[in-house]
């Protein structure tokens, strides 16, 4: 607002803060609030218009103490100081030290980044080739986090203004690093209001117009039978109290986005059960009876169930047949009996595909499958599988990638390049990576390749088969700025709310 600017003249509150500020010019709220007779609520909403428009000077007070892990932290150590402090012990070599269960893993990430980061720790390749850690001097200091941390220790609830700026950078890497490490609180009593001198004069050209502190603090109807009653001022451009009614989560909302695409794409969905045998989830695939991932250490495996009934003679005969040449063994049919949560969405795919034989299709699914994975920060057990198969006569490599570039574009994704890799049952294959913004580096994201010849004609299917596929939660993560993928699942209330429903 300019000192002409007459289509927006001041609001009754602003006019009403701005009158009690002259001859004072300075004033803290609990002043403001006894001398103009508003509530503090509306001293805070008058006050946030006025330093929008440049008319007050706003000098908020804050003080900082410790947080539950901060005080964790001041026992303990932070995690680079734990680090180089175990680097004593003479182990140091990078693989022993991540899996000595001495960090979890998002501390372990923590340790190695801050403690390169403050020069307390040196990489080298030792006469094996082996990735050692070395101590460095500068680890016998503090750092200023450390120092920070142990100054709050001491002092609680100091004030933001008497930080040096190497605690206030100190304070802000810790909120950053964990929100749980330092805390703020707001001093409203110690906040004061400066009038500026484009307050003075906007107070001024406009003292001829709206209303005065006293016509503010009462008001009567104009006319009608409600003329004898004070009414309060009512306040249009005032904010609503936020309002949380249920919605769905955003994965869900991720899911239907995903769905929308590939119908745009002109594809149909397909859907099967989470308990597959393990014929359709792996013998199908020309995956070897013999093959790791089968073991129990790899895959959830149904105790004590069977499956007697899991195909047709003529499929149980091409498939075993198909394992006999390819891998040269004699195949188990007591072994595909077995029942296994699965361990992808492809079982459902080339159960469809055996079922159908179609000459051309384009069919998508996305469900849950399961992992004997260690959970991590960026491992589930359990978790959501997108895929897409494509067959026709002439179908490609060449379309695939097509169809990949379109998908990604679709979903925001502009910056995607493929790798040569190795899948078991496609050949080619390839890994489809993109450019994370926020990490500054190629991430991988989803395989892709064509269906082997022992996969497709086993089951009577003669045109190539396209198929890619991986993890939704990784997608989600990129799309929400997550570094750890178990807080896509942890059902926290506020991030749950700060996620909007559209992603721009």
């Amino acid at each position: 607002m300019t000192d002409s600017n007459t289509n927006n003249p001041l609001h009754p509150l602003e006019k009403s803060i701005l009158e009690a500020l002259v001859g004072r010019n300075r004033q803290s709220i609990e002043e403001l609030t006894k001398d103009t007779r508003l509530g503090i609520d509306q001293i805070r909403r008058g006050i946030e218009w006025l330093k929008l428009k440049g008319l007050i000077h706003l000098d908020e007070m804050s003080s900082i103490s410790l947080g539950t892990s901060g005080y964790q932290a001041i026992k303990q150590g932070l995690p680079e100081r734990r680090l180089v402090d175990y680097l004593k012990s003479g182990k140091n070599r990078i693989q022993e030290i991540s899996n000595s269960g001495f960090f979890s893993q998002k501390e372990s990430h923590s340790a190695f980044r801050y403690a390169k980061q403050n020069n307390w720790i040196e990489q080298q390749r030792d006469s094996i080739g082996e990735n050692r850690l070395v101590r460095m001097l500068a680890a016998d200091n503090n750092s200023a986090e450390e120092k920070l941390l142990n100054k709050l220790g001491v002092q609680e609830n100091l004030k933001m203004s008497d930080l040096t700026s190497e605690e206030t950078n100190a304070f802000n890497s810790l909120k950053s690093r964990d929100p749980g490490y330092v805390r703020e609180d707001k001093l409203p009593n110690e906040t004061t209001v400066t009038l500026l001198e484009p307050g003075k004069r906007t107070l001024s050209s406009v003292a001829e117009a709206g209303l005065t502190v006293e016509g503010l603090a009462e008001r009567k109807a104009p006319t009608g039978k409600f003329n004898s009653v004070n009414l309060p001022p009512m306040d249009v451009q005032a904010p609503v109290r936020p309002l949380f009614p249920g919605r769905k989560h955003p994965i869900a909302n991720l899911i239907d986005e995903i769905s929308e695409i590939f119908v745009g794409l002109g594809f149909t969905e397909i859907e099967g059960p989470i308990t597959q045998s393990s014929f359709w989830n792996f013998d199908a695939l020309f995956t070897p009876q013999d093959h790791p991932a089968r073991e129990i250490q790899d895959t959830f495996y149904l105790a004590q169930i069977k499956q007697d009934k899991f195909a047709t003679e003529d499929q149980v005969h091409k498939i075993s047949s198909a394992h006999k040449d390819g891998w040269k063994y004699e195949w188990n049919i007591d072994d595909a009996k077995g029942i296994v949560l699965r361990t992808h969405t492809t079982a459902v795919t080339i159960k469809y595909l055996a079922d159908n034989i179609p000459e051309n299709a384009r069919i998508f699914s996305i469900g849950r499958v399961f992992r004997n994975e260690k959970v991590s920060y960026k491992h589930l057990a359990e978790f959501t599988q997108i895929e897409g198969i494509v067959t026709g006569s002439r179908v490609s490599l060449q379309d695939l990638m097509g169809l990949q570039l379109e998908f990604y574009a679709r979903l925001g994704i502009k910056k995607i390049k493929f790798w040569p890799t190795f899948f078991p049952y496609t050949e080619p294959s390839l890994q489809s990576m993109i450019y994370n913004e926020k990490l500054e580096k190629w991430v991988e994201l989803f395989g892709m390749g064509v269906f082997r010849p022992q996969v497709t004609k086993a089951l009577g299917i003669h045109n190539p088969v396209l198929a890619w596929g991986g993890g939704l939660e990784r997608i989600a993560m990129l799309r929400f700025g997550l570094t750890d993928v178990r807080d896509l699942y942890e059902n926290k209330l506020g991030w749950l709310r700060s996620i909007p429903r559209c992603q721009l």
